[in-house]
């Protein structure tokens, strides 16, 4: 029998809720009344997602992170979330603490109110995230169009180099090292930045499962080519990789959990949006343009590679 993978495992729940097509988003939507309500659900699993070196509040933190992130790339502000957290018996009151703690100033922080959630007794610790928030419109991953230029709202390869350093002894100088590592156990999502300029958004998505898997899903979404001429990282990044012996197109591209907004934009609406970034502390970083064809060609190294999906898939 075939291995299932991600894919296809979405593909059996489809046919059997009678749905005979679906398109990925990075939320769910539907109309109440003139307004869409916004929905989306994120899962930290503690095997997959948490290194053996983060607190308990870094835990709480992180798994809402990563749902406000989805949030973010469609300009979305969560204002309601129910949480659902499976604990294993050895923890604690102290770590459960701490938990609780983690929620409730990362719901301060983004100004979310927790309206419940449910607790179970568990081999380790799970936390889903449920957001709901409304909007009058979303930029989808699919309106990409000829000539826009392409952005990213942050540096790509830290969490990656972070986790090599945390899970693998990979050394690193003092202020990358820091930098890295806190990629990993303190993300950070651009909820403002996506709230403010989503309207000068014609394409967008989240980026925590890999930057590869996001310009290939928004390129296919768009039915067009991603032409990507600029690496967006740190220059240490390329220091750290030569030291370590990896693959720095690799930690760029297929590292995952940025929690950076990837997006298309129009040439006429660039000017705005690096104004706002610029007040806002936002590393906005150009790196490519949206031209005819199909999929996703880097411009490295004076060479042009076909960039394919190799970003997080769970069942992989």
């Amino acid at each position: 029998m075939k291995r299932l993978d991600e894919g296809k495992i979405i593909e059996i729940f489809q046919k059997k809720n009678q749905r005979k097509s679906f398109v990925p988003e990075d939320v769910e939507v539907f109309r109440i009344g003139d307004e869409l309500c916004v929905s989306s659900i994120d899962t930290l699993v503690e095997s997959t997602d948490v290194p053996p070196q983060m607190k308990f509040s870094e835990i709480a933190r992180k798994s809402v992170v990563s749902a406000v992130s989805d949030f973010a790339a469609k300009g979305v502000r969560p204002n309601f979330a129910i949480i659902s957290v499976t604990i294993p018996r050895k923890v604690n009151s102290e770590k459960i603490s701490e938990l609780a703690t983690g929620f409730a100033k990362t719901a301060k922080e983004f100004n979310i109110k927790i309206l419940g959630g449910d607790t179970n007794e568990g081999k380790e610790i799970t936390i889903s995230v449920v957001l709901f928030g409304f909007a009058k419109k979303i930029p989808k991953r699919s309106g990409a169009k000829i000539n826009d230029r392409i952005f990213v709202t942050g540096e790509f390869g830290n969490s990656a180099a972070g986790l090599q350093i945390l899970l693998r002894g990979k050394k690193a100088d003092g202020t990358f090292k820091k930098t890295a590592i806190n990629s990993v156990k303190k993300p950070q999502c651009r909820l403002e930045f996506g709230v403010k300029n989503q309207n000068k958004f014609s394409s967008s998505m989240d980026s925590s499962d890999g930057l590869s898997t996001c310009l290939n899903e928004m390129a296919k979404q768009s039915n067009k080519q991603f032409f990507i001429d600029k690496l967006p990282a740190n220059p240490k990044l390329f220091e750290f990789a030569s030291k370590n012996r990896l693959d720095p197109v690799d930690l760029i591209f297929n590292g995952g959990e940025e929690y950076e907004i990837v997006f298309t934009a129009s040439p006429r609406n660039v000017k705005k949006l690096q104004v706002f970034a610029k007040k806002s502390k936002i590393n906005l970083i150009e790196i490519g343009r949206v031209i005819q064809g199909k999929g996703v060609v880097l411009l490295n190294n004076d060479k042009k590679i076909i960039l394919k999906d190799k970003g997080w898939r769970h069942f992989k």
